[in-house]
């Protein structure tokens, strides 16, 4: 498969995805490719990953475990309780399959926008937390997390967004993914050894 064009993609994009969804991508490009420029990462791979991040969420819930057993991504624990965490994992191996963007960085990227990990590199941490800020979320801490986003480093709003994530999830009484403590610990240690 050739790969399209960005203006291509976001055709493909549009026509798979609900308007409020793809109007979120939108809104995740663009943040990608602002705090891309701010922390000195590559601003098109930041808009591609972005506007590509949630692609599998064209899938509904319930058809996602189908979806990854067909491309032999394993479901955790975690995943068989909440499965709409699998459109990550389908989504980057969607991006290959129907938008032709076999990037490494960008496939990464969109692996790891929803739980995160251990070692994220810089666009991993950017697609992550442009998910929770871009202009359209609209929830009690997003413009703190916005605030973050101009004014500290790069680990300091992660550290941030994935306190936030955690707690939201323990107010929902739902699982922490074993991935979003591990980033969380991981970028605490680090920054701790900064000082």
């Amino acid at each position: 498969m050739s790969i399209m064009t960005v203006a291509e993609m976001t055709e493909t994009l549009k026509s798979r995805l609900k308007e409020n969804r793809f109007r979120h991508s939108l809104g995740v490009a663009e943040t990608a490719a602002e705090l891309a420029a701010r922390f000195g990462v590559d601003e098109n791979k930041a808009y591609l990953a972005g506007l590509l991040h949630d692609c599998a969420r064209q899938y509904k819930n319930e058809d996602l475990p189908a979806e990854a057993k067909k491309r032999g991504i394993p479901i955790g624990q975690v995943e068989e309780t909440l499965p709409l965490l699998l459109h990550a994992y389908v989504g980057a191996k969607l991006v290959g399959e129907v938008y032709g963007v076999t990037d490494g960085d960008i496939t990464q990227a969109i692996w790891r926008h929803t739980v995160g990990g251990e070692n994220m590199t810089k666009l991993d941490k950017i697609i992550y937390f442009a998910d929770m800020t871009e202009p359209n979320r609209d929830y009690p801490e997003a413009e703190e997390l916005r605030q973050f986003a101009r004014e500290k480093s790069l680990d300091e709003m992660m550290l941030k967004g994935l306190s936030e994530s955690i707690k939201f999830v323990i107010e929902k009484n739902q699982p922490i993914h074993p991935m979003t403590v591990a980033a969380r610990n991981e970028i605490l240690a680090n920054l701790r050894l900064k000082k």
